[in-house]
C-alpha cells in the first residue's frame, strides 16, 4: 500500500469517526463547559492556583491568561530538562546531551502541542521528565487548544460586554472530564491488551511484558542499549487485581 493510499484511508476513517461521535461527544463537552457547579476536585485545584472560577473573563483577559500559562509552562519545562541530571529517575548515560537549545526547542514544541522531538525520547529524557514534564504537556497543551475553541464559540453567541468564560475553569474541566477519561479508555482498550513496557530503571537494557504475563508481543519488541524503559501503571494494576481475585474464593463459597 502506497503512502498516498494510506493517507487517504486515514483521512476517510477520521471523518467517519468524527461523524459517528460528534453528537454524543459534542453534547458531553457542551455540558462540561456550560456547567456552573464545581466539585471538590475542581475547587481544590482552584484553591491551589488561586483563581475564582465563577468570574467570567473578557476576551483580552482570557488571551492574557492563555499566554501567561503557556509562557510559564515553557520556562518550567525548559528548566526541568536542563536540571534532569540532578533529579530522581534520570538516565545514567543518555544518548543525546540535553543542550539549552535542544531543551528550549522541545519545551516550545510540547507547550504548543506540536510534540516534535529531535532525538529518541526514551534514550535522552529521564523518566521523571517524561512523566511529569512531557506527558503533562500532552494533556494541558491539548486542553489549552480546546479551551480556546470553547471561548471562541461563546464569543459568537455572547452579547457585547459579556465574558467568554474563565480560562482556568475551562482548562481544569477539559483536563479532568475530557482528556483524562479519554486517556484511560484508550489505554485499557488499545494499549494494555497489546502489552507495555513497565519498568522504571535507569539502566540501558529494557524488557517487555504483556498484560496477561505472556511472552513479549510483536508490537513491543525487546530493545537494548539504544532505548530506555517506560512505566506502565495500567499493567501493574491489572496484574495486581488479577492476583487478588485469583486468591479470593467465589461469593457462594464465602457465604458458607
Amino acid at each position: 500500500m502506497s503512502s498516498t493510499v494510506a493517507g487517504l484511508i486515514f483521512l476517510i476513517s477520521l471523518v467517519a469517526a468524527l461523524a459517528l461521535v460528534h453528537v454524543p461527544l459534542g453534547d458531553y463537552m457542551y455540558r462540561v463547559y456550560d456547567t456552573t457547579t464545581h466539585n471538590r476536585i475542581e475547587r481544590l485545584v482552584y484553591r491551589i492556583i488561586g483563581v475564582e472560577p465563577g468570574v467570567a473573563q473578557t476576551w483580552a483577559v482570557y488571551v492574557r491568561s492563555v499566554l501567561a500559562f503557556s509562557a510559564v509552562s515553557i520556562l518550567v519545562l525548559f528548566g526541568f530538562q536542563l536540571l534532569q541530571d540532578q533529579l530522581p529517575l534520570h538516565l545514567n548515560d543518555p544518548a543525546t546531551d540535553m543542550t539549552p537549545a535542544l531543551a528550549w526547542n522541545t519545551a516550545v514544541s510540547f507547550v504548543t502541542n506540536t510534540n516534535w522531538q529531535a532525538y529518541s525520547g526514551e534514550s535522552t529524557q529521564g523518566h521523571l521528565v517524561q512523566m511529569a514534564g512531557l506527558a503533562v504537556q500532552n494533556f494541558v497543551s491539548a486542553a489549552t487548544g480546546a479551551t480556546i475553541a470553547a471561548a471562541l464559540a461563546r464569543a459568537f453567541v455572547a452579547d457585547r460586554g459579556q465574558g467568554v468564560g474563565n480560562f482556568w475553569a475551562d482548562l481544569t474541566r477539559t483536563t479532568l472530564y475530557v482528556l483524562l477519561p479519554a486517556a484511560f479508555v484508550l489505554d485499557w482498550l488499545w494499549f494494555t491488551p497489546k502489552g507495555r513496557l513497565r519498568w522504571i530503571d535507569p539502566v540501558s537494557e529494557s524488557s517487555t511484558t504483556s498484560a496477561s504475563g505472556a511472552a513479549p508481543c510483536e508490537c513491543c519488541p525487546s530493545t537494548h542499549t539504544s532505548r530506555r524503559d517506560r512505566s506502565s501503571i495500567s499493567t501493574f494494576w491489572l496484574r495486581r487485581r488479577a492476583s487478588r481475585y485469583s486468591r479470593r474464593p467465589p461469593r457462594w463459597a464465602r457465604r458458607g
